[in-house]
């Protein structure tokens, strides 16, 4: 499942939907909006995309991260528009036989979504706003 979407992010579900009986382990990241950054207080963030690239791309990432190393399966859903403190902005769910291979997956899938998928965010401020590079 590689998803964007305005609504919010149910992890568990996703977890649920993707574990099977053979896997030995699954690694649930979530990417969380936080109150602050740079020194300043946060009141949202908001999320835009270029939603068919953004989407092509999230797929390859999963497909490389399937080949790359050893999982079963991968899912990643980002999160669009406006969200608030402690609100969840992308869930990457990873299932595998062993662990060390979920985790380095996961790792590998954040780390590419923030350096290769058009998703731009901007920070909302009590005093103004800005564009954030990833």
């Amino acid at each position: 499942m590689f998803r964007l979407t305005f609504d919010p992010i149910d992890a568990g579900s996703i977890r649920d939907a993707l574990v099977q009986a053979q896997d030995g382990a699954v690694v649930v990241f979530e990417g969380i909006t936080r109150d602050h950054a740079r020194g300043r207080k946060v009141l949202c963030l908001e999320y835009q995309a270029y939603e068919t690239m953004a989407l092509k791309k999230l797929q390859e990432i999963g497909a490389r991260a399937r080949q790359e190393y050893q999982i079963r399966e991968i899912s990643i859903v980002h999160r669009l528009g406006r969200l608030c403190p402690t609100d969840c902005s992308v869930a990457i769910v990873v299932a595998a036989e062993h662990r060390a291979a979920a985790f380095d997956a996961c790792r590998f899938a954040i780390d590419n979504i923030k350096k290769f998928v058009p998703i731009w965010k901007k920070e909302v401020y009590e005093d103004g706003e800005t564009w954030i590079d990833s």
